[in-house]
């Protein structure tokens, strides 16, 4: 107390200039690992085998002529799209406009199955999943209608960039030009004729020089692409397509239009689509 003043305060009045302790802020408890061998097999890791068994019993789409393919028990409807003629003419500008415009139609179509109020238990998926875009093998750098194409298209569609006859070119020329490109190119050739090379049949293009074998890598980087598109990146590939390509497509398509597009009743009974 400050002299002066005489000691007559309360203790309520004491209370008032004491602040009551406050609560200790709560520790958030520690994660408690738990030992699985405690509790026995649990089977999270069986996701992995649904998974297989689902794709086995429902096949998928893929579109990169219609054919069925099977391996392993598991189908896949493989589709190629081909475009002859692309960048030929004396006047290519806008040249790629009607490969996005397919493209793009491929999106409306899974669209409006997509938001049928009754929509079919699996949605036919003409998607383009990925597109190859042959290069012509000059041995010099893209032309500007290759720049322009990809920058074009790869909003709307996976682009992979593939040197198309690259047996014309020199071991020299196939390296200078890939190392000239950002995203390297596959450099391949192609054949569909049978030739006899160390006692075992190949697939290959006969020159002068030799047997051009397509699945040997010192030769061609088919096996390469062949191996990217199908067995490591097929998956990506279609799940770009879906969650961004189709999507970007969709929510632009749904806005421009103030609402959801025209849609039909069917008889089919209602079920989510499969990307």
């Amino acid at each position: 107390m400050s002299k002066g003043f005489p000691e007559t305060r309360t203790d309520a009045a004491m209370s008032e200039l004491v602040p009551e302790p406050r609560p200790k802020p709560a520790v958030p408890m520690k994660p408690v690992s738990i030992n699985s061998n405690l509790l026995g097999y649990i089977g999270i890791d069986t996701i992995i085998e649904q998974m297989r068994k689902k794709t086995m019993k429902t096949g998928f789409d893929f579109n990169i002529m219609v054919v069925v393919i099977e391996e392993g028990g598991v189908k896949m409807k493989l589709t190629v799209i081909d475009t002859p003629g692309f960048g030929d003419q004396i006047n290519n500008e806008n040249c790629w406009e009607p490969i996005e415009k397919y493209i793009n139609e491929q999106y409306e179509k899974f669209l409006k199955e997509e938001v049928n109020i009754a929509r079919k238990k699996r949605i036919p998926d003409t998607r383009v999943h990925c597109c190859l875009y042959f290069i012509s093998p000059t041995g010099h750098s893209l032309r500007p209608l290759d720049l322009e194409f990809m920058k074009h298209l790869s909003k709307v569609v996976n682009i992979i960039p593939v040197i198309a006859k690259a047996d014309t070119m020199t071991l020299e020329e196939k390296s200078e030009f890939k190392q000239r490109q950002e995203s390297m190119p596959f450099a391949v050739v192609g054949s569909d004729k049978e030739y006899q090379v160390n006692g075992k049949r190949v697939l290959g293009r006969k020159t002068p020089w030799g047997i051009i074998e397509v699945e040997n890598l010192n030769h061609c980087e088919f096996a390469l692409l062949r191996d990217f598109v199908i067995r490591t990146h097929l998956q990506d590939l279609k799940e770009v397509t879906h969650n961004i390509h189709y999507e970007t497509y969709r929510a632009k398509r749904l806005n421009d239009n103030g609402g959801l597009p025209p849609v039909s009743v069917d008889t089919e009974e209602s079920h989510d689509s499969n990307p």
